[in-house]
């Protein structure tokens, strides 16, 4: 890796250390010509597949788009940075195991709601009523009470 002081070719790494629940590797490196010290990250690329959208049009799976849909649905909401990352790369990895090369936007929206309902509810009726396009009050009372439902159901299999 080049230097990004001075533009050297030999660097050294000094400490290397996982991060990001194992799907991410950071790098302390040295430059051995100015010896400046700097952090590298190191990623597996891993193939996403492309989406179908419901007008039919295709396009390739941006990271970042569904990054910035779960930050806006759980913004000023007490979810660490930490979750999203992990709640992130969870989606992306089940979306990997369908092990198709094409899937619809439908599948990737109902995931994200998924992983939303586990880490924030108020996040989850938020992004839902956005992706289902709620247009009344009914709706969001619909959406709500079927969450309260889902609570009851899974309070007396544990109980």
């Amino acid at each position: 890796m080049h230097c990004p002081f001075c533009g050297a070719i030999d660097t050294r790494v000094i400490d290397s250390r996982l991060v990001s629940a194992g799907h991410q590797v950071r790098r302390r490196r040295e430059c051995t010509a100015c010896q400046e010290r700097y952090t590298s990250f190191e990623t597996a690329e891993l193939v996403q597949p492309r989406l179908i959208k419901r007008d039919g049009s295709r396009e390739p799976f941006n990271e970042d788009k569904m990054r910035n849909g779960l930050v806006r649905a759980l913004e000023k909401r007490p979810v660490s940075t930490e979750q999203v990352e992990l709640a992130i790369n969870d989606v992306k990895s089940q979306l990997r195991a369908t092990g198709e090369r094409e899937v619809s936007s439908e599948l990737l929206g109902n995931l994200i709601m998924d992983k939303l309902k586990e880490l924030d509810k108020v996040a989850y009726v938020r992004f839902a009523s956005v992706y289902r396009s709620f247009e009344d009050i009914r709706e969001f009372g619909e959406e709500i009470a079927r969450l309260g439902d889902e609570k009851k159901i899974n309070e007396k299999g544990n109980g």
